[in-house]
């Protein structure tokens, strides 16, 4: 199958700042640039000039030691047919710092075909009001203060990324990627796109969603002692029943009541909580080629394999051996020489 050619090169703003996240601009940049050399291998002309914007030209100090090179100042002119504001580690120092980006974005944002954020860059176009009453996504880390600073917008904290009329958002750092290869099968067809990913050795639409992070995490940002304490219990038992009876008793609270404060610390039920974890566990136990699934599901806590089965369809859409075909260690790295 040929590539489908383009009628005019796509133009394309990635827009830095000072302190921008450095792999947001370079991760969805090389996915460009791959499609771009996808193109000329099959004898087209390239698909997209891309462009680093920034409120003046010059070198741009990223949140490493890299910088990068500004050769387009934002305007109301000369508008490219596709923005990407990347975030910042620090993004409400960025909003302070960089304000101007604010009313640029407002301004063009009904004028360009696709005006995309990603990861923390959401709380720019927020800030500019073109969120309001959209679908958006952000970083999981900073998703509740989204919420909560603009409740106009429909913050959905799992999704990869959401494409909501001519806006995209994405979540955190590498979900940039996903959506730039989005753009690419939007823009070229899936079959372009496929090539992108495959050269990239990245999924061209990975399993799961942004939430698939450790349930450690979770617990570490209890605030609650109580709580987090028995989510340090539960972690280490995760082979038991584990009732809601039992871990209302070792809390110390009626069922109700314990219910009732572990959804407001941790933001899931305590079950949910302990299917997380297992399913975590599971995952890091399928790195072990040598372990049976069976022995992976009795380690994990599930009762059985199918239990387990169920889970990692659930979160992911595969099943336990699809995930260890495509993400356990080959073993290479421990072997002797």
């Amino acid at each position: 199958m040929t590539l489908r050619a383009p009628a005019a090169a796509i133009t394309v703003d990635i827009v830095v700042y000072p302190g921008f996240k450095a792999m947001e601009a370079i991760g969805p940049l090389s996915v460009f640039e791959y499609a771009n050399l996808h193109l000329l291998r099959d004898g087209k002309g390239p698909g997209y000039d891309v462009r680093i914007a920034s409120c003046r030209t010059g070198a741009v100090p990223s949140d490493t030691v890299m910088t990068l090179e500004a050769t387009k100042a934002v305007g109301t002119l000369a508008l490219p047919d596709t923005v990407l504001v990347v975030g910042a580690r620090h993004i409400h120092a960025a909003l302070v710092d960089s304000a101007p980006l604010v009313d640029w974005i407002a301004a063009v944002a009904p004028r360009v075909r696709r005006l995309t954020a990603l990861c923390s860059g959401a709380f720019f176009l927020a800030h500019a009001g073109v969120l309001d009453g959209k679908r958006a996504t952000t970083h999981w880390g900073v998703a509740d203060r989204l919420q909560a600073d603009f409740p106009a917008i429909e913050v959905e904290v799992d999704a990869i990324f959401i494409q909501s009329d001519n806006i995209w958002t994405s979540a955190g750092v590498t979900a940039g990627i996903d959506l730039a290869l989005a753009l690419v099968e939007e823009d070229f067809g899936r079959t372009l796109a496929l090539e992108v990913a495959t050269e990239m050795v990245v999924f061209l639409k990975r399993p799961g969603g942004q939430s698939q992070f450790s349930a450690h995490l979770r617990s570490e940002r209890t605030a609650r002692p109580n709580i987090r304490e028995l989510q340090g219990w539960i972690l280490d038992n995760l082979a038991q029943r584990l009732p809601l009876s039992q871990l209302a008793q070792k809390a110390l609270m009626s069922e109700r009541h314990f219910a009732r404060v572990f959804q407001q610390e941790v933001g899931m039920s305590a079950q949910e909580f302990i299917e997380t974890s297992r399913f975590e566990r599971a995952t890091h136990l399928l790195a072990d080629l040598a372990l049976p699934l069976k022995t992976v599901a009795v380690r994990a806590g599930f009762s059985d394999e199918a239990h387990m089965r169920r889970v990692f369809l659930k979160k992911l859409g595969i099943a336990p051996k699809a995930y260890r075909e495509r993400f356990a260690t080959t073993g290479v790295s421990g072997s002797a020489p």
